[in-house]
């Protein structure tokens, strides 16, 4: 072992050998790796090490399929068998839902470029697994690319290619302590200290304690996992391919053939938390008691599933911890205030995700920025609430639980709720609020009368006319909006000006006035759709997602200057929006300021009733509208003002699903929709608000892309000939039989009585008038493009 490296991986699993392996295959080889015990010490070799392409984001789905393509080529590579079974695999559905829920699946692989899956009826699996009953299997999808590998080969076959390209491995090293130092880390361990300008927690049943070493705690928790391998099945013998992967949705289980017997995995929905501090530093290769008794139940339906295993015993248990996040999808990337700390942990799918996970952070590290958008598994994807060891037993035992149980699109889930309420939460409550939640927050979605239940759905929810209610109002008089969700970040200090005119690529308002500011990476990719105020006297605002926050927080933080001081005021300051032509007349009620003088895109100080109000005049819904900020000790008072204003003009509240419809209509795009880090500004229309005349973080690489032949697809929107659903999002879109590009949001747009959606389209597909084919709930309906804006497409309502 060196004294100094440049990297110092801290785990090795799966997880930690990938990230090696990566670093070193992009031509970082100072990198080693340190473990406290041997690899696979942990989860990994004890792990069922199947792979499949399913996952409910897009994105991580990619970035599995890339880890699926990787094994072979670092089998390969290393010359270490890693004992891949290119099995195939099938989802099996055995309700009417389920089955649809495959379907719209199926169609969604297709949207991301996955071609080798396709649906199967219960006789085409039952030919694909002899052993299988399929008494109440309406369907299923099957995928070629599904498997497992040896988990002891795989780890070692990472680690064996890392080290032929320079990196180091180090066994029988516990990390005791780590220390921040100018320029990195000094990792302390029982073979002497290192020095080192990057570290990974890799830690995996210890990444609780690695994070503790550098002051992060982490949200995660190691929660027991149950599988088992029976004893050799006669009806095995003699067929001519090995059994097929399988994941039986409605049982919780998934199985596959493990030599001359079988392997079946339960998750269980009595979630069981192990060590939620971190697993004892001694354990490694120790195997958890069985529990058969908590299992009971799943065990009786894979019995039915698979009538052989009525008749063979079991002829091992594995009882062993994995980590989990609240979502259950892996904790990756730099932390905040913690330079050159990295996370690659919570990965409880390590031979699954752990190949993009490794390529991820070692892009992440080395060129500042990943290939694909990972924010899906970005650390700071989460905020200090989630820290909380309640929070995280409660959400990690819920996804642990929900493992194979569908969650429509309009279901909100339970667990870690209600955590952060706006000051006039209650109040909107007794009114009829019915509530979803953004990091950590609640935000009304709509309001329903005493009584009304919202049924999960695929298709338009039972709400759907409460919304529509909603939205007429705040076209035909005014709708007001809780906005305690958006984030504010104050700026000052005598470089304010000139830090923000370069990182953000607009160009600045002028004081009393806003602006929408597009933020780009170097690579020229968005990092953010954000709106500045300038409310003069050096005082500048910065209003965002507010589940962006502490995304945005750490990059505002990797490029701080002296001279500048930001705030996060996102909890301080709160507010209401009205949208609607008497919005207007609502404030006027209120105060006697020059409120009526305010121009579109304008901003000041008013007097609203008795509070002291920052407004800005803009409006997301495409109408006359105001956001009016205030402090939270004035939320509840402002939301009584503003009613009683407006109650002889027709005011109405309204919740998101009404804002996400007010949007659709206009063609406004949102993040993680329209707008994402893997977008550039010229494909999604926010190369409007670039001001060219200066320099900015990423000018270059937009210049290039402004001067040479332009993105290959652009967002373009849809009108759709649907009937009791619409598009959500990544359904495919066709131009006869080629696929030219996905939906990026979708929804209803009320006021003109048509199903819309936007889209990512290849140029050619993108010219208004083409037509169009689009799947929603796995269903082919006919769509064409329209131009932006179906309501209202010259804007005269918000400029009024």
């Amino acid at each position: 072992m060196k004294s100094q490296y440049r990297v110092v991986v801290i785990g090795g699993g799966v997880v930690g050998a990938s990230v090696l392996y990566h670093l070193a295959r992009y031509g970082w080889t100072d990198v080693c790796l340190i473990e406290r015990d041997v690899l696979t010490a942990g989860s990994s070799w004890h792990a069922a090490g199947g792979f499949h392409a399913l996952n409910a984001d897009p994105n991580i789905a990619a970035l599995q399929g890339y880890t699926i393509d990787l094994l072979s080529e670092v089998e390969a590579e290393s010359g270490q068998s890693i004992g891949m079974h290119m099995t195939g695999g099938m989802h099996l559905a055995g309700t009417p839902d389920r089955w649809e829920w495959l379907q719209a699946n199926y169609r969604t692989f297709q949207s991301i470029g996955i071609d080798d899956v396709h649906l199967i009826t219960p006789d085409e699996a039952a030919q694909l697994s002899p052993v299988l009953n399929t008494e109440g299997i309406l369907g299923g999808m099957w995928a070629d690319r599904e498997g497992y590998v040896d988990t002891t080969g795989t780890v070692h076959a990472y680690a064996i290619a890392a080290k032929k390209r320079g990196a180091e491995v180090i066994e029988k090293n516990r990390v005791l302590e780590l220390h921040q130092v100018p320029g990195g880390w000094q990792v302390v361990t029982e073979q002497g200290t290192v020095s080192c300008e990057h570290v990974v927690n890799a830690g995996g049943l210890w990444a609780k304690q690695v994070g503790r070493m550098a002051g992060v705690e982490l949200p995660v928790s190691p929660l027991a996992h149950h599988y088992l391998i029976t004893d050799t099945i006669p009806q095995l013998q003699g067929l001519e391919r090995e059994l097929p992967m399988c994941v039986d949705l409605e049982g919780f289980t998934y199985s596959r053939q493990d030599q001359q017997g079988m392997l079946v995995g339960i998750y269980e929905l009595t979630p069981k938390h192990w060590m939620m501090d971190g697993a004892p530093w001694n354990y490694g290769v120790e195997l958890l008691q069985e529990e058969p008794d908590r299992i009971e139940s799943e065990l009786c339906h894979v019995f039915k599933r698979f009538p052989v295993l009525e008749s063979v015993g079991v002829k091992t248990w594995v009882h062993g911890a994995f980590t989990f996040s609240p979502d259950g999808n892996p904790l990756v990337g730099p932390v905040r205030g913690k330079p050159g700390y990295w996370c690659a942990c919570a990965v409880m799918a390590g031979f699954l995700q752990g190949g993009g996970v490794g390529k991820s952070l070692a892009e992440w590290m080395i060129h500042g920025e990943t290939e694909a958008d990972v924010f899906g598994m970005d650390v700071a994807r989460y905020g200090d609430y989630a820290a909380n060891k309640t929070y995280i037993r409660e959400t990690t035992g819920q996804f642990y639980s929900r493992r194979f149980v569908m969650t429509y699109p309009n279901e909100q889930l339970p667990a870690g709720r209600p955590l952060k309420m706006a000051p006039a939460h209650d109040a909107m409550r007794a009114a009829g609020a019915r509530w979803g939640e953004s990091w950590g927050l609640e935000v009304p979605l709509y309001f329903a009368p005493e009584g009304f239940e919202e049924h999960p759905s695929l298709r338009r929810s039972n709400a759907f006319d409460l919304v529509a209610q909603e939205v007429r109002a705040t076209r035909e008089a005014v709708g007001l909006l809780d906005i305690s969700g958006f984030s504010r970040f104050e700026v000052t200090g005598p470089e304010a000006a000139a830090w923000l005119d370069h990182l953000l690529a607009g160009r600045l308002p002028g004081p009393g006035r806003t602006r929408l500011a597009p933020m780009l990476s170097p690579s020229g990719r968005l990092k953010g759709d954000l709106t500045v105020f300038n409310w003069g006297d050096g005082i500048w605002w910065i209003m965002g997602s507010y589940y962006l926050r502490e995304w945005h927080m750490r990059w505002f933080a990797d490029h701080a200057r002296p001279g500048v001081a930001l705030r996060d005021i996102s909890d301080a300051v709160v507010g209401f929006s009205l949208s609607g032509p008497n919005s207007r007349r609502v404030l006027e009620q209120l105060t006697e300021g020059p409120i009526s003088e305010l121009p579109f895109m304008g901003c000041g100080r008013f007097d609203i009733g008795l509070i002291r109000a920052h407004v800005g005049r803009l409006s997301v819904s495409g109408a006359l509208g105001y956001e009016i900020n205030c402090t939270a000790a004035e939320h509840v008072a402002l939301r009584r003002m503003l009613l009683a204003a407006g109650a002889d003009l027709g005011i109405r509240e309204i919740g998101y699903e009404a804002l996400g419809s007010l949007r659709l209509e206009k063609s406004f795009g949102i993040w993680s929709r329209e707008f994402t880090q893997i977008y550039t500004p010229a494909q999604t229309g926010m190369d409007r608000w670039i001001d060219w005349s200066k320099e900015f973080f990423g000018s270059d690489a937009a210049r290039a892309e402004r001067d040479g032949n332009g993105p290959a697809r652009v967002i373009a929107t849809l009108a759709i000939d649907a009937e009791d659903a619409d598009a959500s999002g990544y359904e495919p879109v066709w131009q006869g039989d080629r696929l030219a590009g996905y939906v990026t949001s979708g929804g209803y747009g009320h006021s003109v009585g048509r199903s819309l959606a936007m889209a990512m389209l290849d140029r050619e597909a993108a010219n208004v008038g083409t037509d169009l084919t689009v799947h929603v709930v796995g269903k082919a309906r006919a769509a064409r493009v329209i131009a932006p804006s179906p309501y209202d497409p010259q804007g005269k309502a918000m400029r009024a």
